[in-house]
């Protein structure tokens, strides 16, 4: 099938999925006039790129993990690398909802420190008052 067609079937644009191709996700032949050309199995393996990427998996991610997957969902078998992967990307994520937290924590204390003096020349946040300009 062309990609026009795999596009249709699984939803995903067509640049997405010249792009899965460029990251070595997704596999085409070439037709005798340059086309891409996928087979039948591309379908389900554009669904399990996709899975993965609702999951937070970086494409390069996916590429480790990908040989490992089995069906739709997909299930992630078989692999003793994929618990190392996978515990990396955990981390990540981890890291990045610390760093939030501490941002929110920050954002707060600056908001109940604005408060609690007065908060002249401030509107409050979700405020429609325009900003103070200051010269």
């Amino acid at each position: 099938m062309r990609i026009g067609e795999l596009s249709r079937r699984t939803g995903v644009r067509a640049h997405q999925l010249r792009y899965y191709e460029s990251q070595g996700l997704l596999e085409a032949a070439r037709s005798g006039n340059g086309y891409r050309v996928f087979d039948e199995g591309a379908v389900l393996r554009v669904r399990q790129i996709r899975h993965l990427l609702d999951a937070g998996l970086s494409s390069e991610d996916i590429a480790f993990v990908l040989p490992c997957a089995v069906g739709e969902a997909p299930e992630l078998l078989g692999c003793p690398e994929l618990v190392t992967a996978m515990r990396a990307r955990l981390q990540r994520v981890e890291d990045q909802m610390s760093r939030l937290a501490r941002s929110r924590s920050a954002l707060a204390g600056y908001i109940a420190a604005a408060e609690q003096t007065g908060g002249e020349g401030y509107a409050p946040l979700g405020s429609t008052e325009p900003e103070p300009v200051y010269a």
